[in-house]
């Protein structure tokens, strides 16, 4: 069974795979917007939070 989602960024329908997990990350096919998966029932996806540099800390 495959789920679908929609792109928060460019609103195109994203195709996600029968097997996809909770917190994995993925790329939208239409825009490349890196998306986190936040959960799987509903199925709902964010746009994934971008990498600090921690500067050594």
């Amino acid at each position: 069974m495959s789920r679908t989602a929609i792109c928060p960024e460019c609103e195109a329908e994203l195709a996600l795979a029968a097997n996809i997990m909770q917190n994995e990350l993925i790329a939208c096919p239409d825009c490349g917007a890196d998306l986190e998966v936040l959960s799987l029932d509903p199925v709902e996806v964010a746009l994934a939070p971008e990498v600090e540099e921690d500067w050594g800390e």
